[in-house]
């Protein structure tokens, strides 16, 4: 897993990685895409995190955790040629209120 902390349970692990994977997946090509695709594939990922989370009687992620993830997110998109802050300012929002909109956790 990415994220790391106490005793984290396996399948918590393996559940959070495997959402990472798919979100590291659909980022392939992403540079060319529109806003709306981009946040769907933000929405996408931080809804299968609040599903893990809720899996997990909503203590998933410790504050550690849920920054390492937020900051994971930021870079991979980063890394796939998406400029975050000129993105998150045509939307009136802060660069890392990216995620905002549908975390829970």
């Amino acid at each position: 897993m990415r994220v790391h902390g106490g005793t984290v349970p396996e399948e918590l692990l393996t559940s959070t990685d495997a959402v990472l994977d798919t979100f590291e997946r659909e980022l392939f090509g992403l540079s060319e895409a529109d806003d709306a695709q981009i946040f769907g594939v933000v929405e996408r990922v931080v809804l299968a995190l609040n599903a893990v989370n809720e899996a997990h009687n909503e203590s998933a992620y410790e504050t550690d955790e849920r920054e390492q993830l937020c900051d994971f997110i930021d870079q991979s998109l980063t890394e796939h040629g998406i400029d975050i802050v000129a993105l998150t300012a045509r939307h009136g929002l802060g660069r890392y209120q990216i995620t905002d909109k549908w975390r829970k956790w």
